[in-house]
């Protein structure tokens, strides 16, 4: 069963969900998405013995905060010390993958793996190709047009979708979930006083944690490029590419993307 928490960080309420006992596995979800994201993998790593945490950062979910100074890696820690977690597999999708490296690279010995999913990289550079053009100057138009609901739309067919992709492509209670995950962060409050954190594309190498690298084949083309470039330089990292997937493989492919995960769990605990 999942049960919710909060934990307060000065002014601001973080909201998440946890399950099971054993060693903590938390998850960290993309730009697009909220904790919710990972329901299905939280089921089943606790059914396998594991401590399940997902969380809402800042700008996202039921999480609410002040427009105040704050650092997305600083709130990781706190809310790791607030639930006496002294280590953890991180598993983290797109910027969630990206926070997930960082928490890495500032502390390594918290960190016992990482399972990287359509990962974002502090400091790496995107470029979109020819194909994908359409879609990002339709997020670009209804975003200066102010229309949240076309932009919601837009990103759906862009992330879960895949931008090469027709728009539809995934279905019922996946696009369902996206929808209401990503409209609700379209809508948060803006929060402008995020820290930057250093970069972290020069620093693979030092990253020693036994690594996971996950992407859709559907994925932006300078996603499935970094996946290439990250698997290369992290020195203890295993690639994979799901076929028919876009940039969030584990919530319309769980039957492909949970053996993976779990299978990964394993060796790494024994």
């Amino acid at each position: 069963m999942i049960d919710t928490f909060e934990i307060e960080l000065g002014d601001a309420l973080i909201v998440g969900a946890e399950a099971g006992e054993g060693l903590p596995v938390v998850f960290l979800h993309a730009g697009v998405c909220d904790h919710r994201m990972w329901a299905g993998q939280m089921e089943a790593v606790a059914a396998a013995g594991f401590h399940a945490i997902a969380y809402d950062r800042r700008g996202y979910g039921e999480t609410s905060s002040p427009d105040e100074t704050f650092s997305h890696l600083e709130d990781l820690e706190a809310v790791l010390d607030a639930m006496d977690i002294h280590a953890a597999v991180l598993v983290g999708c797109s910027m969630g993958g990206g926070l997930a490296i960082d928490f890495a690279l500032a502390h390594p010995g918290r960190t016992i793996g990482l399972v990287l999913v359509g990962t974002s990289i502090t400091g790496a550079g995107s470029f979109v190709s020819d194909l994908e053009q359409p879609i990002v100057m339709a997020e670009e138009d209804a975003e200066e047009r102010g229309d949240l609901d076309m932009l919601n739309k837009v990103q759906a067919h862009a992330w879960l979708d895949g931008p090469r992709s027709p728009s539809g492509r995934v279905w019922g209670a996946a696009r369902e979930l996206f929808l209401d995950m990503n409209g609700k962060a379209l809508r948060q409050p803006r929060l402008t006083r995020e820290e930057p954190r250093p970069r972290a594309i020069d620093k693979l190498a030092s990253i020693n944690a036994p690594s996971l690298l996950i992407v859709g084949d559907l994925d932006f083309t300078y996603i499935l490029q970094r996946h290439d470039d990250a698997s290369e330089a992290l020195p203890n990292a295993f690639a994979v590419v799901l076929e028919g997937t876009a940039h969030i493989p584990n919530l319309e492919r769980p039957d492909l993307f949970d053996p993976l995960l779990l299978e990964f769990l394993a060796a790494v605990t024994t």
